[in-house]
């Protein structure tokens, strides 16, 4: 604090006095006053009270802090030194005025000295140095710690508003901060780099250096103070368990814990939600992150859940990334074995040797594969009958394989066994029933009751599927087996596979048939030799000899068939723009029986083409035209020479390619018009057409022709390929139609220009922009003439009516009786008024 001497401060009252006290101080009466003096700044003068008799002096008393005072003569208020406003803010005094004998005059008055406060003192940091914990995979911007600095200057002002940040960051290796700093709390959290890349594997701690300001850090002249901060990296507590595994079926009482998660962050809320659409899910998680199933599971309806785990802060947002929880439900054995089939049938035939191995016993357990749950065994538990022996079966215990024992099976001592055959694994038995057919060997061959079945006659034209010949052979095998069921071959003879055999499995009689129609001309006759032969084979003993062969021949008659052409159909393709009698292309056909081929056409409804009757080449008949018909089709139609009856048709198809012989024309859908008065800026959408393919032009282009002024009025421009604006140049447009002439030009190869003249009107719009026409009121009603003549046209009308009723009565009248007739007169007479 400030101070001075009592002379030299005596020296600058004086001073102050000497000059009048101009320019230093206010001066005035003794009445209550206030006065704000911002803190240091030394001694000063702040005001001077004025006598007033009988007072001569005054005298101060209060609150003065040894250097608040008054000179008692002058009646100068001063201060000797600097106030503090960090030591006291508000200064109290009490003035009052003497007279000679000391006796007061006036007062006391109240003067309230309020200090203003500068900034004169530094930020503080609460602590020398903090230290804080992170957590890896924190979120970004959620603090984990805070730093917090004082300011001794007045909290209102700009000089105490501290704001803080990170000067330093210790190790730092990448471009961004892995932490930051709230500038008004001090709050320290992980950036989003930090959130990344924070790893105590990698960097457990770090130094950051804390700096705050004063001012708001808003000017380079505020205080700054600094601290270290150390922050130590641990390992992340939100972490997805390791895969956990349920036992099925368990009897504890639910809900069971399972497992736990925690999040880096306190207070969160827990949640779960499927990775996949399940009618339920079985698990929960509680408010501190236990997870738990809610009831027994079993592994045969599902083995495997998998589910995520979410935290929410309070607003629903997320704080981690979703946990993926693995659930795997363990295998007991709950299961029997399950026989495949209720009943398996074996078949064996007589001649199986000993060890041969003859069906198999499939049996399943919905137990987990590949574990000894579902490992099955197999055992025969009895065999009936036990007849020749009671052991003529094993089963192979691991494979559920059946095997002869030592000797063939004889249908004449049983034809069938039944057999019932254990299943069991670690826990249970299932019993399978068996039954063992024994069937006879194939020891016969089939015999054909006829070595050769003579001759068939068949027309070529006859229909696919017609039976021509029925055959018998016979076998001596036990019936209904493979080894007495027939299959007829075509052996030889039929190289086209004209014919097919098919056989009645009940009968094993055989019905030959045709298979593709016959061809007289190819071949006329057909020398088969049929085969008969079983599905199971024979036995090694027996083989097929000419028992089993016979014979037929098929004699194919002519038929006269109409011509054939060699394709189904003809296309082609010509420009629209060929000459006449341009050759287009031949189409061919040929008689089957020889006969010559006469072409003709029909269809040809535009007269486009022609042929010769002989050649059957097709000639252009007249001009073409894509644009009136681009896929023109017409029918050829062959027929022999000698009968015309006989005639084939196929399609021919002519497709035009275009060529730009179209001149372009305006397509307006709308007429064109500006309203009256023209006022500048309007213009109109235009649109170009061309019947020609668009693969002629890429664009059109829009002139306008030179003649009748026609640049000087309108003008043109290009909106697209296909349109333009018009629009005027000018104002100076009357009431009326006016014609524009347009030149286009389609851009093709050749080009083609056409000139067109666009009728537009200038005329008055309504307040939908439309054109409109006004009628004269004048003449919205009738001249005198017209109506004189309309007057004369009603009355001519209605007498007519009136005379029509009175004949219609007359005839009444002769015809009815004199009530009546009065009666209807009156109906009459009350309908017409």
């Amino acid at each position: 604090m400030l101070k001075l001497c009592g002379l030299q401060f005596l020296l600058l009252i004086h001073s102050a006095m000497w000059l009048n006290l101009e320019g230093l101080l206010v001066s005035g009466p003794l009445k209550d006053m206030g006065f704000s003096v911002q803190e240091g700044g030394g001694p000063r003068i702040l005001h001077q009270f004025t006598l007033e008799p009988p007072a001569v002096s005054f005298r101060i008393s209060g609150e003065k802090a040894g250097i608040i005072d008054i000179e008692p003569k002058s009646g100068i208020l001063y201060i000797n030194g600097s106030l503090d406003w960090e030591t006291k803010q508000v200064h109290k005094l009490q003035v009052e005025s003497l007279d000679e004998s000391g006796t007061v005059v006036k007062g006391p008055n109240a003067v309230t000295i309020y200090v203003e406060d500068i900034n004169d003192n530094p930020p503080e940091f609460d602590q020398t140095r903090y230290f804080g914990v992170v957590r890896q995979n924190s979120r970004p911007g959620k603090p984990f710690m805070h730093v917090h600095a004082t300011d001794r200057d007045d909290p209102t002002t700009p000089h105490a508003q501290l704001s803080y940040s990170i000067l330093h960051h210790f190790p730092n290796p990448y471009e961004e901060m892995l932490f930051q700093i709230d500038s008004v709390t001090g709050e320290i959290s992980p950036s989003k780099t930090g959130s990344y890349y924070l790893d105590p594997q990698k960097q457990d701690t770090f130094t950051l250096v804390v700096s705050v300001r004063d001012m708001a850090g808003m000017t380079t002249n505020a205080f700054t103070s600094s601290v270290d901060v150390i922050i130590t990296v641990r390992e992340s507590l939100w972490k997805a368990p390791s895969t956990i595994y349920i036992k099925e079926n368990s009897t504890e009482a639910h809900p069971v814990n399972i497992s736990k998660v925690q999040s880096n962050e306190p207070d969160v809320i827990y949640g779960i939600f499927e990775k996949e659409k399940l009618p339920r899910l079985p698990f929960s998680i509680s408010n501190n992150g236990d997870i738990y199933v809610t009831e027994p599971l079993d592994r045969e309806e599902k083995d495997t859940y998998t589910f995520f785990v979410v935290s929410k802060d309070s607003k629903g947002e997320l704080v981690d990334k979703p946990l993926q929880i693995q659930v795997i439900v363990e295998d007991i054995n709950d299961n029997p074995p399950v026989c495949q089939q209720a009943l398996t049938v074996i078949e064996v035939q007589e001649n199986e040797i000993g060890g041969s191995h003859i069906g198999t016993v499939f049996a399943t357990d919905m137990d987990e594969e590949d574990t000894l749950n579902s490992r099955l065994q197999f055992k025969i538990q009895s065999q009936e009958p036990e007849f020749p022996a009671n052991n003529l079966f094993y089963i192979q215990q691991d494979t559920g394989n059946l095997h002869l024992t030592g000797r063939s099976l004889s249908k004449r001592d049983s034809a069938k066994y039944s057999l019932k055959v254990l299943v069991s694994d670690p826990g249970f038995q299932t019993i399978c029933d068996v039954e063992v057919h024994v069937i006879d060997i194939n020891d016969q061959i089939p015999i054909f009751e006829k070595s050769d079945y003579n001759n068939v006659t068949v027309a070529e034209n006859i229909p696919i599927g017609t039976v021509i010949l029925e055959i018998q052979a016979t076998d001596g095998d036990e019936p209904a087996t493979g080894s007495s069921l027939i299959i007829y071959q075509v052996k030889e003879g039929d190289p086209n596979n004209t014919f097919i055999i098919e056989t009645d499995s009940e009968t094993n009689r055989g019905f030959v048939k045709i298979n593709k129609a016959p061809d007289f001309e190819t071949m006329p006759v057909y020398n088969l030799v049929i085969n008969a032969t079983n599905p199971e084979p024979l036995v090694p003993s027996v083989e097929y000899n000419s028992s089993s062969l016979t014979t037929f021949k098929v004699f194919v008659t002519n038929v006269d068939e109409p011509p054939v052409f060699l394709k189904p159909l003809y296309r082609t393709e010509v420009s629209e723009d060929i000459p006449v009698n341009t050759l287009v292309m031949t189409v061919e056909a040929y008689d089957p029986e020889g006969d010559s081929v006469r072409y003709s056409l029909e269809g040809d409804v535009r007269k486009w083409l022609r042929i010769d009757s002989a050649t059957g080449q097709v000639y252009t008949a007249s001009l073409l035209d894509r644009e009136q018909e681009e896929m023109y089709s017409i029918e050829v139609v062959a027929s022999e020479q000698n009968n015309v009856a006989q005639k084939s048709k196929v399609f021919l198809i002519l497709r035009l390619r275009d060529v730009n012989d179209n001149r372009p024309q305006l397509a307006m859908d709308y007429p064109a018009f500006f309203c009256y008065p023209v006022s500048g800026g309007e213009r109109t959408l235009i649109q170009a057409t061309d019947a020609d393919e668009h693969f002629f032009y890429s664009k059109f282009t829009f002139s306008l022709a030179n003649e009748m002024n026609t640049g000087n009025n309108w003008e043109i421009s290009t909106f697209n390929a296909t349109h333009a604006y018009l629009s005027p140049k000018h104002a100076n447009f009357e009431e009326k139609e006016y014609n524009v002439p347009i030149i286009l030009n389609d851009n093709g190869k050749p080009p083609l220009e056409n000139k067109v003249n666009l009728k537009v009107s200038i005329c008055k719009c309504s307040s939908e922009n439309s054109c409109f026409i006004e009628v004269d009121r004048e003449h919205s009603w009738p001249t005198p003439g017209q109506a004189i003549g309309i007057l004369v046209g009603v009355l001519l009308i209605i007498g007519v009516i009136l005379g029509a009723v009175f004949c219609h009565m007359k005839y009444k009248e002769k015809n009815e009786k004199g009530d009546h007739k009065d009666a209807k007169d009156k109906a009459e007479l009350d309908r017409l008024a």
